[in-house]
């Protein structure tokens, strides 16, 4: 199927999901499942859609920067995605020279919008053509800081792992010492009231012979054979 039929199907779902507030790659899920009376949805229509939204935050910020009469959220809605495709392929596939996209926004904005959207949407993206190394230049230097970002994020998430392990490792050995001293001081103690009961039974042995008859208390001063 013709890119060109494919770049219309795709604004279909831009817009459609642009004018009920809907998460671009939300509806294009339900358009993928039930096309409805159409034919299902090109493949080169799904790439478009997956990558403005992937990419939805620059895209409006670099055709933000170039339309001098009116913000992006004062456009129509048709406009607005039609700008949104063509930013696209011109920042994003590189296999799209260009004039290619912009002549096909044109074609789109003749076909689908009011007899001005064409030479306005013309200007915003022959602003954008001058100014596209600028502009991926900054996206450059933005991607670069979100990776060193997130592999600074990775790199605390190892020291926390490691310093929890570390934390663990010590409450562990704590753990072990005290239970360790415990059996010690539990040995000691069972040792002390063993002692303790053999001089209770040799003091009561004494204090048995006390109490005997003088005839029945042995005499320690006598030999045993007399």
């Amino acid at each position: 199927m013709a890119r060109s039929t494919a770049r219309k199907r795709a604004l279909n779902t831009l817009y459609e999901a642009d004018e009920k507030s809907q998460d671009f790659l939300s509806l294009l899920e339900e358009r993928k499942a039930r096309p409805g009376a159409q034919t299902p949805l090109p493949a080169y229509a799904v790439t478009i859609v997956e990558g403005v939204a992937g990419h939805r935050q620059h895209i409006d910020d670099a055709l933000e920067a170039h339309s001098t009469r009116w913000p992006l959220s004062r456009m129509h809605a048709i406009d607005r995605n039609i700008l949104r495709i063509a930013a696209w392929e011109m920042l994003y596939n590189p296999d799209v020279p260009d004039k290619v996209a912009i002549d096909e926004a044109l074609s789109l904005a003749k076909t689908l919008s009011d007899a001005d959207a064409p030479s306005f949407i013309h200007g915003v993206l022959s602003a954008l053509e001058q100014e596209k190394d600028e502009h991926q230049a900054r996206r450059e230097q933005a991607d670069r800081i979100a990776a060193l970002a997130d592999a600074e994020a990775d790199a605390d998430a190892s020291d926390d792992e490691s310093y929890k392990a570390k934390a663990e490792a010590a409450s562990a050995e704590s753990v072990s010492s005290e239970d360790a001293h415990a059996d010690s001081d539990s040995e000691s103690a069972t040792s002390r009231y063993e002692d303790g009961g053999s001089d209770q039974s040799a003091l009561s042995l004494d204090q048995l012979k006390l109490t005997l008859p003088e005839e029945l208390a042995p005499d320690t001063d006598c030999p045993s054979g007399d």
